[in-house]
């Protein structure tokens, strides 16, 4: 990326982080059933209550820890005084747990929209399911369960004559990822899972772009039709004060990520709005397989 090329790109986050502003929700959920990943704090808490206060019949709260998800569900109850969010157990650095979520689904009624925020953020290199997890987290794992999910959101969309749902969490960094592991031969997995000379500072954002290209493709293999109603967003909410930067830092990091977080960064629930666009019912197809950008579709 050349010294042009990385101005442009903050002067558009800047401008997006202190002078866009996104309306409240007020889309109407009434009756429907809602899935959101990692969900038991920040972005996707903040978006579960909004849901929640917007009339969903059900919201689950798909998270790796049950014990935090049934206090995330007492702090919607209390806020909102609605008693219909359930806790389902979701680990996405396993791909036993990702299968078996994706046959619980099979279980309910009908479901309006996924909206899959998990996601982590580590500079610590590490491997789950034989890849490193970051890439097995935020892209492989992630797809997997879209796949596993889209059929359901197909049947509940022919059976209630609607269109469903189905978003992604991205990210504004995607657009500065240097992706060197791109250039190297073999496989990109390979590349990806050599420890030695991989450049952890720049895992995130390219877990995000590699997410945007399956996206985009999956949105092309799956067009909407009468037999598969399901519109497929990707959306970011910018850069927001969540726990996703709690790995332990040195004081220096500490202090500029404090500075950052609270002159530029959105609190979650403003954040939490992009979430709940995502799945807004009133999307047109143009945003089907489009990158959303302050709550526009900016493809």
């Amino acid at each position: 990326m050349s010294i042009r090329q990385l101005a442009s790109f903050v002067i558009h986050f800047l401008y997006s982080q202190i002078f866009v502003q996104f309306p409240y929700p007020s889309t109407d959920f009434t009756g429907q059933t809602i899935i959101i990943t990692g969900s038991n704090t920040g972005l996707g808490l903040e978006a579960a209550r909004h849901i929640v206060r917007l009339g969903a019949a059900k919201v689950i709260l798909a998270v790796r820890s049950i014990s935090k998800g049934e206090a995330a569900a007492a702090d919607i109850f209390e806020s909102t005084g609605k008693n219909v969010v359930e806790i389902w157990q979701l680990d996405l650095s396993s791909y036993t747990s990702v299968i078996a979520f994706g046959s619980r689904i099979w279980s309910l009624n009908r479901l309006d929209a996924f909206i899959q925020n998990a996601g982590i953020l580590t500079t610590n290199f590490s491997l789950a399911e034989d890849n490193e997890s970051i890439i097995t987290t935020n892209v492989v794992s992630t797809t997997m369960l879209a796949l596993l999910v889209l059929p359901k959101l197909r049947q509940t969309a022919e059976e209630f004559n609607i269109r469903t749902r189905l978003s992604f969490n991205g990210s504004d960094l995607q657009y500065i990822a240097r992706f060197k592991e791109a250039k190297r031969p073999g496989s990109l997995f390979d590349a990806l899972n050599r420890k030695e000379d991989s450049n952890m500072s720049d895992r995130y954002p390219v877990s995000k772009l590699l997410l945007l290209y399956t996206v985009r493709e999956l949105a092309a293999r799956s067009p909407i039709t009468p037999e598969s109603n399901v519109i497929i967003t990707y959306f970011t909410p910018g850069a927001c004060r969540t726990e996703i930067h709690r790995q332990k830092a040195s004081w220096l990091k500490r202090a500029a990520l404090w500075a950052f977080n609270n002159c530029i960064c959105r609190t979650a629930e403003v954040g939490s709005r992009t979430l709940v666009h995502s799945v807004d019912a009133r999307l047109g197809i143009n945003a089907h397989g489009a990158f959303l950008m302050n709550n526009v579709d900016a493809s």
